[in-house]
C-alpha cells in the first residue's frame, strides 16, 4: 500500500517493519477526536484561503461521511494503513477523490496526533471523574447510613480505638474526592490546541489557531511548535492521578478483603459480586476485591513506563511517542472499570454489625486511650498517664478483664486519681461519641463530614457539567 511518505523511498518497506511500526490496532479509538480536529482544521484552511468554500464544504460533508462509516464500524483499519489518521485521509479520499489530498495542507502527524490525543484525554478525564462521583455517592450514602455501626478502628493491623463503619468509609471518599481534582487538572493541563504547529517548527501559512482551538473547544493555544509536537505533560499528570486513584481503590480493597475472611466476618457479600472454587464447595471469594488491587502494579506501571518513555527523548517529535497510547489507554479503561465495579461491589454488602460491635467490645484493651484521658481530666500529665494506663492494661491481660469491667479498688491500685465508677463508665458507644471535635468518629461528625462531601461532590460535579457545555 502506498504510503503517505513515501516520494523518497525506493524499496516497499519490510513486512516486519510495517507491523513492528503500526499503531492502528490501538490507536483507532482516536478516530472521533481526529475527525473532529480534522473538521476544524477545515475551516482553518478555507479562512487562510488554502481552499475555497465550496472545497471546504465538500471535504466537510466527506468527513461526517466518514464519521459515520467509523461509527457503524465499517472504516478499513487495515495495518498497512499505518495509524488511524491515514486511515481516515484514504477514507475522504475515496469519497471526494484528490480533493481530500489537500486536508494535509499545513499539518503534520506530530501535530496531528498530538491534537487528536488531548481530544481524547480529556474525554478519558471526564469519563473517570463521572465513574468516581459514582464511587463516591455510593460511600456517602453507606457512611450516613453505617454512622453509629461500631467497629474497632486499627493501627498497624492491631486494634487501637472504637470508630464507626461511616467514619471509616468517609475517609474513602475524601479521598477519593480528592483523586476527581486531580484528575480535571490533568483536563486542565491537556486544554491548550497543538494543531497549526507542523511536524516541528510551525507553518508557513496564516493560520488562524485562536480560532482553531475555539472550534476545537481548546481554551488555549500552545505557543512553542517544539514544545507542542513532543509535550507530553498532561498525559503524565492523568496516570498519576489514575496511579493515586487506583492505590486509594487498592487500601479499600484490603480493607474488604479482611473483612470478608472468616477471622474478622464484618461484611457478608452479596453472591453477584462474589466468586467461588473449582475444588472447594464453601468457598464464597472477594475476586472484584483482589482484582482491584491487583490492577494497581499496572497502572502504577503505566506511569512509570510514560515517564521512561519521555525521559530521555530530544526535542522534538520521535517516534518513541506512539508508545504513550498504550500506558493512557489501559490506565484509563483500568481505573474506570474499577471505580465502577467498586460501586457495584460496595452496595450489595451487607454489614454485620453485632459481629463488628462483639469485636469493638470484647477487646480487653480496646479503650485505653479513653482510660488515660479520664486521668489527664483530673490533672494527671499525659505521659504519666500514659505509664499508669500502661500498667492497668498488662494487668487485664495478665487477669483476662475488659477494662470497663475493673472495679474502683483495683483501679486504685495504679492511681488514688481515678473517679469512682470509672470502670463501668468506659464503654465503645461513649468512647466513639465523645470523639465530638470536627474529624472525629461521632455519629454527628459523620453526618458534618458527609455533608462536606456532598458540597464538595456538587462542586465536582458542576465542574464536569461546566466542561461539558
Amino acid at each position: 500500500m502506498k504510503k503517505t511518505w513515501g516520494g523518497r523511498f525506493q524499496k516497499s518497506t519490510d513486512p516486519q517493519v510495517e507491523a513492528f511500526t503500526e499503531s492502528i490496532s490501538f490507536d483507532q479509538r482516536l478516530g472521533p477526536f481526529d475527525i473532529k480536529g480534522s473538521l476544524a482544521h477545515v475551516q482553518t484552511l478555507v479562512k487562510a484561503k488554502l481552499l475555497t468554500a465550496a472545497e471546504g464544504q465538500k471535504l466537510t460533508a466527506g468527513l461526517q461521511k466518514v464519521q459515520k462509516v467509523l461509527r457503524d464500524g465499517k472504516l478499513p483499519l487495515d495495518s498497512g494503513l499505518e495509524d488511524i489518521h491515514t486511515a481516515i485521509e484514504k477514507a475522504l479520499t475515496r469519497i471526494v477523490g484528490p480533493l481530500g489530498g489537500k486536508l494535509h495542507t499545513g499539518r503534520s502527524r506530530n501535530d496531528q496526533v498530538a491534537t487528536d490525543f488531548r481530544l481524547y484525554l480529556r474525554h478519558a478525564v471526564l469519563q473517570s471523574v463521572e465513574a468516581g462521583t459514582g464511587l463516591i455517592d455510593a460511600l456517602t450514602r453507606i457512611a450516613l447510613r453505617e454512622r453509629e455501626t461500631l467497629m474497632p478502628g486499627y493501627t498497624h493491623l492491631q486494634r487501637a480505638m472504637p470508630v464507626t463503619m461511616g467514619h471509616h468509609l468517609s475517609a474513602y471518599a475524601f479521598m477519593l474526592t480528592r483523586d476527581m481534582d486531580r484528575f480535571l487538572s490533568a483536563w486542565e493541563r491537556a486544554d491548550a490546541l497543538p494543531l497549526g504547529s507542523g511536524a516541528l517548527a510551525g507553518t508557513n501559512h496564516n493560520f488562524d489557531r485562536p480560532n482553531t482551538a475555539k472550534l476545537l473547544g481548546l481554551g488555549s493555544v500552545l505557543e512553542n511548535s517544539l514544545d507542542a509536537v513532543s509535550d507530553r505533560d498532561a498525559f503524565v499528570d492523568f496516570l498519576s492521578a489514575a496511579a493515586v486513584t487506583q492505590m486509594h481503590l487498592s487500601r479499600l480493597s484490603e480493607d474488604l478483603v479482611l473483612w470478608a475472611s472468616s477471622e474478622f466476618g464484618f461484611i457478608e457479600m452479596d453472591d453477584a459480586f462474589a466468586t467461588g472454587s473449582s475444588l472447594m464447595p464453601q468457598k464464597k471469594n472477594p475476586d472484584v476485591a483482589e482484582l482491584v488491587r491487583g490492577k494497581s502494579g499496572r497502572v502504577f506501571g503505566n506511569l512509570m513506563g510514560l515517564l521512561t518513555v519521555l525521559k530521555g527523548l530530544p526535542l522534538s517529535y520521535n517516534r518513541d511517542l506512539q508508545e504513550d497510547k498504550h500506558f493512557v489507554f489501559d490506565s484509563a479503561d483500568t481505573v474506570t472499570a474499577s471505580m465502577k465495579i467498586m460501586t457495584g461491589f460496595l452496595t450489595t454488602l451487607k454489614f454485620r454489625k453485632g459481629r463488628m460491635k462483639e469485636a469493638a467490645e470484647s477487646d480487653l484493651t480496646l479503650l485505653a486511650t479513653d482510660l488515660a484521658d479520664v486521668l489527664v481530666k483530673q490533672g494527671v500529665p499525659f505521659r504519666e498517664s500514659h505509664e499508669i494506663i500502661g500498667s492497668v492494661v498488662r494487668y487485664c491481660l495478665e487477669m483476662g478483664k475488659r477494662l470497663q469491667d475493673l472495679s474502683d479498688r483495683e483501679l486504685g491500685v495504679f492511681s488514688k486519681k481515678f473517679p469512682k465508677g470509672t470502670g463501668p463508665g468506659l464503654s465503645v458507644l461513649r468512647s466513639v461519641k465523645d470523639k465530638k471535635a470536627i474529624g472525629g468518629t461521632s455519629p454527628q461528625n459523620v453526618v458534618r463530614q458527609v455533608g462536606s462531601l456532598k458540597k464538595q461532590q456538587a462542586s465536582l460535579k458542576k465542574r464536569v457539567s461546566n466542561l461539558k457545555g
